[in-house]
């Protein structure tokens, strides 16, 4: 980076006790995006696993930011949005790897589209098989249906992994795993909605992208490896529950007060179907199916969740002391 202008990238990766994958995802970077000027944030959201000791020592040009304890993802990305000084900003995840070319593709997407907010990333399996890439805005017919089942049948209105994709389209939101994103949109609608601690934070940022007249793109050229949903994974209970808070969130951010209570309704009733096959499937197997008895764990703790009133104290967010 030359230090007499600021750089024309500034990456932003948000880490949580996921030390080699954060600097599989740095090196990605490192090895990739040769000859483009760029800096790298990361932020530390209390780790306990050695992960900010080794950016240091293997990244020492890299600016951190050392919270105490978990801030959440978009708290935590905004600190960084905050004093990241590129015209563009990426944010990866760090279970993201960069191919080569991705990040110059993107960007010189959005060089040549001046009215594009975000471009988002073809995500890959480690294998290189397809990731959905694609989000469309919440509504009653994503939450209360089959999203695989909508992708099948209304294939133009609802892409995903199996869509034949060429070019770039513009679409309602991407997953946020690679984020490449206008700093001018930024100023114009606000860093991310700190209200969501995790899930649905990109999507949320990318409709008020759009109230504000700008567009979000998906590029299949721009390639990336993505392991998915490392930090979800060690607590796939909490994550659940944080998944569906997250969900509530948004519908009362941007939904009518009927579509909010309709919401509520049907996904209380198919939560409650989801549980009583599952206590079945257990039972008819009695209880030796770890699958299976891992989904009814899932299940009844979301149940529980509602019975005690959806309680802030139940999910990812760690507690307050005292709490």
């Amino acid at each position: 980076m030359d230090g007499n202008r600021p750089p024309l990238i500034s990456f932003i990766i948000v880490n949580l006790d996921t030390e080699k994958l954060l600097l599989d995802c740095m090196e990605s970077i490192r090895s990739t995006a040769k000859g483009l000027d760029y800096e790298i944030w990361v932020v530390d959201n209390g780790s306990s696993d050695g992960s900010v000791r080794s950016v240091k020592e293997f990244f020492p040009d890299v600016h951190i930011i050392e919270n105490r304890r978990n801030a959440g993802f978009a708290r935590a990305n905004n600190l960084a949005i905050s004093n990241a000084a590129g015209t563009y900003l990426v944010l990866l995840n760090t279970d993201a790897m960069l191919t080569v070319g991705a990040v110059r593709t993107a960007i010189g997407f959005m060089e040549e589209r001046p009215d594009i907010a975000v471009c988002g990333a073809r995500l890959l399996n480690a294998d290189g098989t397809n990731q959905n890439s694609i989000a469309n805005m919440p509504g009653l017919l994503t939450e209360l249906s089959n999203k695989s089942l909508l992708r099948r049948i209304f294939p133009r209105r609802f892409l995903g992994k199996e869509s034949k994709i060429d070019g770039p389209v513009e679409v309602e939101s991407v997953i946020g795993a690679f984020m490449a994103v206008r700093k001018k949109a930024v100023e114009e609608a606000g860093a991310m909605d700190e209200d969501y601690f995790f899930f649905l934070e990109e999507t949320d940022w990318c409709l008020r992208f759009q109230k504000k007249g700008w567009k979000i793109y998906h590029h299949p050229g721009v390639r990336v490896v993505h392991l998915q949903g490392q930090t979800a994974q060690k607590n796939l209970t909490n994550a659940r529950i944080e998944y569906w808070r997250s969900r509530y969130l948004f519908f009362r951010k941007n939904k009518p007060l009927a579509a909010r209570a309709a919401l509520r309704a049907g996904l209380f009733a198919k939560l409650s179907a989801d549980f009583l096959i599952a206590l079945l499937g257990n039972v008819l197997t009695l209880f030796l199916n770890e699958k299976k008895k891992g989904r009814l764990r899932i299940y009844s703790a979301v149940l529980l969740w509602h019975f005690a009133g959806c309680p802030g104290s139940r999910g990812l967010r760690p507690r307050a002391p005292g709490e």
